[in-house]
């Protein structure tokens, strides 16, 4: 018999592996070239490895560049893709390198290519061009900002697209200017269904708000200039023309597989939401008050949710995720007696900024009170580490957002 550790652990990998490119994509890679060439173009944590399981199984002559996260690369060089890697959240000089080579490519395509865009989560820090008038210094201030504020991403890839000149369809209306064909293939790591806000869409348009994104750059403590702001609202999208869109897979999709095997070995399945946002040490309060009232039902349950929940005023210096921070949350509402283990992890194999996927605990080991200290100054990741709490995969090269789990061994019949 598999401890509980073990079997949870088994169950986010099973979710993972749901979400691959080299589960999801084959299929729905087209069967003949085109007439002229593919030209692949990518950004996301996912991007090397979508673009490895692509040129595997496209004919004909294929061309391209890719971008993905410092660490997420594939093992082997890929051929004739070019592989770029970037800093993640914050973009560096090689996310503004990366803009430029996507953008000169886009401008390459004729009437009888086809361009394919893989797109996934992490792809807005990773591909960068600011929009003119927009200096790229303070675009990093911007984003940096943004993503210690724990806004929604939808929030922050709302600023971002209006702060480029690559994102909100942008990259493709400059790849279709000629008549390519045009595709495009998402793994998705947003709640919403809406696939332009992946990567904030660099090859799907979205609607163009200028006044909100100035409004969430207020709301968010982030002065703004007169000069940005006019740059912001001068920053309209192209016309676009709509192309095939294939979202390949979700933070659904990962839930599922997840709960396909929790299932197949007894335990209940309780959902305790698909589209989770907020403060992660909030929720896992919350949800310590729910599973401790499953600890009086008779059986075995298994609460399961998913979604992206976010550290809302990050201390700089501070170490550990919104996974950690979700189960350090948890840890402060439970007793020792409570029969419940937790793991919570983060689909691309990085949970927040460190080399975790998220981590685990078992309820008749916690510490409320150093959960509640480590909360307190963000530090959540020493936390877990001198308990071997911390679950580490490395890089998956996929990114459908988080996957957690509360096992609950409740009364015996």
């Amino acid at each position: 018999m598999q401890d509980i550790r073990t079997r949870l652990t088994d169950y986010f990998l099973a979710g993972i592996a749901a979400a691959s490119p080299s589960h999801v994509l084959p299929d729905k890679l087209p069967k003949t070239p085109p007439k002229g060439q593919t030209i692949i173009l990518g950004c996301g944590k996912a991007a090397a490895e979508m673009a490895a399981v692509a040129r595997a199984h496209l004919d004909g002559p294929v061309s391209g560049c890719v971008v993905t996260r410092q660490g997420h690369n594939v093992a082997s060089p890929i051929p004739d893709i070019e592989v770029l890697e970037a800093r993640h959240p914050v973009p560096d000089g090689m996310s503004r390198s990366a803009g430029e080579r996507l953008l000169t490519l886009a401008q390459q395509a004729g009437p009888d290519d086809r361009v394919i865009f893989l797109i996934s989560g992490g792809g807005s820090a990773l591909l960068s061009a600011p929009a003119p008038g927009i200096d790229f210094a303070e675009k990093q201030n911007i984003g940096d900002a943004l993503v210690r504020s724990g806004r929604p991403i939808e929030d922050i890839n709302l600023v971002r697209r209006h702060l480029s000149a690559i994102k909100g369809g942008r990259l493709a209306a400059l790849a279709g200017a000629r008549g390519a064909e045009l595709i495009t293939y998402v793994i998705s790591d947003v709640a919403s269904e809406d696939p332009a806000l992946v990567a904030s869409g660099p090859s799907i348009a979205a609607p163009f708000a200028p006044e909100a994104a100035l409004e969430i750059l207020k709301t968010s403590g982030i002065a703004v200039s007169q000069a940005l702001a006019a740059a912001i609202r001068a920053n309209c999208p192209p016309p676009f023309t709509p192309h095939p869109v294939h979202i390949l897979a979700r933070n659904e999709d990962a839930l599922i597989a997840v709960c396909n095997r929790a299932e197949s070995d007894g335990w209940k399945l309780v959902d305790l939401g698909k589209a989770l946002t907020g403060n992660a040490s909030d929720m896992g309060c919350i949800h310590a008050e729910i599973a401790a009232r499953y600890t009086q039902r008779t059986g075995r349950f298994l609460l399961v949710s998913g979604g992206e929940l976010t550290v809302q005023g990050a201390r700089k210096g501070g170490r550990g995720g919104p996974n950690l921070e979700y189960l350090a949350g948890l840890m402060t509402r439970l007793n020792s007696y409570a029969p419940i283990h937790a793991l919570a992890g983060d689909s691309d194999g990085i949970d927040g900024t460190e080399d975790n996927a998220g981590g685990y605990f078992n309820a008749a080991d916690a510490d409320p009170h150093g959960a509640q200290a480590a909360l307190a100054k963000n530090q959540t990741y020493d936390f877990f580490a001198a308990r071997n709490g911390l679950v580490m995969t490395g890089p998956t090269r996929t990114n459908v957002n988080d996957i957690r789990m509360i096992a609950v061994e409740g009364k015996l019949p």
